[in-house]
């Protein structure tokens, strides 16, 4: 008899629970596409490089900024405000879209066995850390913006620090030119800091 009730009361309540679902959003909309970085230097399938974790570099995840803490695309509206691009998402934060890149190009520059913090194990004597401060639009300029302050670490000699910056015209504030202009941007300075770095 309990369970009769049980059932009745199920049945009567699923009606109001698939009404529900046309007004009620468990997750935002998917974005059509989203925008990744596609590294310029790329070390060739098959290459293997051998080195003990202590001679190996490690590149680790850079610090951001609040305002890059995120999978969309800022846009510095002025000295003291910004916007996020519509339609326009990262498949990843920009932190470790930056690192994958840079440890992608630093191979493919250096020939150099390069490891993230996890496959290194704190073994590590050469570390590359740092911090992406701009990562966006300049709408005062029209132009994507990478800036990069690179901290190059060797155990037992100074601390080098160094900011790297390049910057490239916008074709419009749209989804698919910001994306192209910031890959552009990025990959020129992960070349610079492969060079610096080597």
């Amino acid at each position: 008899m309990m369970l009769s009730k049980i059932s009745g009361a199920r049945m009567v309540a699923l009606p109001f629970i698939l009404s529900l679902g046309a007004c009620v959003s468990f997750g935002g909309k998917a974005p059509a596409s989203m925008l990744v970085l596609t590294a310029d230097n790329v070390v060739s399938a098959g290459t293997a490089r051998t080195a003990t974790a202590a001679d190996s570099l490690v590149i680790q995840t850079p610090e951001v900024p609040r305002k890059l803490d995120t999978n969309r695309v800022p846009v510095q509206i002025d000295a003291s405000s910004i916007a996020y691009l519509k339609d326009a998402f990262w498949a990843d934060k920009p932190a470790r879209l930056m690192q994958l890149l840079l440890v992608e190009t630093v191979s493919a520059k250096s020939g150099n066995l390069v490891l993230n913090e996890v496959d290194a194990g704190g073994k590590a004597v050469r570390i590359l850390s740092g911090s992406l401060l701009e990562f966006g639009i300049d709408a005062a300029t029209n132009e994507a913006v990478v800036v990069y302050d690179a901290v190059k670490i060797i155990r037992g000699n100074p601390t080098e620090k160094r900011r790297f910056e390049s910057r490239r015209p916008m074709a419009a504030v749209a989804a698919a030119p910001t994306g192209a202009a910031l890959n552009a941007a990025a990959n020129d300075v992960a070349a610079q800091v492969a060079a610096w770095v080597n």
